[in-house]
């Protein structure tokens, strides 16, 4: 079976996904700037194919009505974002440790994107 392996900056958090990841999804909507000081990149799997290490170490913060994001209380790494109504939970994928294989799929809140870049590849743009 397929597994991946992160962590946060210092390693006080550490997960490990079971199961196929889904191509990156780049997001450009102002919060996801915000915490990340430029766009969010993640991956996703279910809730059940991912297992956490040092989760005591994991605060979420409430972002919205209606989602969640998790990050390293020791160092600040972001490391998840999660939908309250979903069984799926997303994952930086700049946390990922080694080759993933993996490449953009596309870009969504598109729409909302700082004016400082252009999105300059051939991915879906979701407005």
């Amino acid at each position: 079976m397929e597994t991946h392996q992160g962590s946060c900056l210092c390693g006080s958090v550490r997960y490990t996904t079971q199961g196929p990841l889904r191509g990156v999804s780049v997001c450009h909507c102002s919060q996801c700037r915000k915490q990340s000081g430029h766009v969010y990149a993640t991956v996703s799997v279910s809730e059940e194919a991912l297992s956490v290490e040092g989760a005591s170490n994991l605060t979420w913060f409430r972002s919205s009505e209606n989602a969640k994001r998790g990050f390293c209380r020791v160092c600040g790494s972001a490391l998840f974002w999660k939908h309250d109504d979903e069984n799926q939970v997303s994952i930086l994928a700049g946390s990922l440790e080694g080759a993933t294989g993996l490449s953009i799929s596309r870009h969504i809140y598109c729409a909302d994107k700082g004016d400082y870049y252009e999105i300059d590849d051939d991915k879906p743009q979701v407005p």
